[in-house]
């Protein structure tokens, strides 16, 4: 029972499932992949997986979530992807 409640806690990504997500959007958004991470206004962003869905969230937004209880956290940023069955990411363009 705590195993499952704790797969569905939100999370920082493993390096492998770094790697697989910035490997992605390399091919997709090419050498601006930093631009995507920082903004303008210089804010930074980071990615949380929760249930295998990957989110792309304000770190000043990710720091005031700390304050929520992990298993009572549903979502927080924007699903930019997933990850399959088999392991393999898969952006979400939207």
């Amino acid at each position: 029972a705590g195993g499952a409640r704790g797969a569905s806690a939100m999370r920082p990504l493993t390096e492998e499932e770094a790697r697989a997500v910035f490997g992605k959007l390399f091919k997709f958004v090419g050498k601006d992949v930093e631009l995507f991470l920082r903004k303008k206004n210089n804010e930074s962003y980071c990615f949380r997986l929760q249930k295998n869905k990957v989110y792309y969230v304000r770190d000043l937004l990710m720091k005031k979530a700390t304050n929520i209880a992990r298993d009572k956290l549903t979502a927080l940023g924007t699903q930019i992807g997933k990850f399959t069955h088999s392991g393999k990411f898969r952006l979400t363009i939207t």
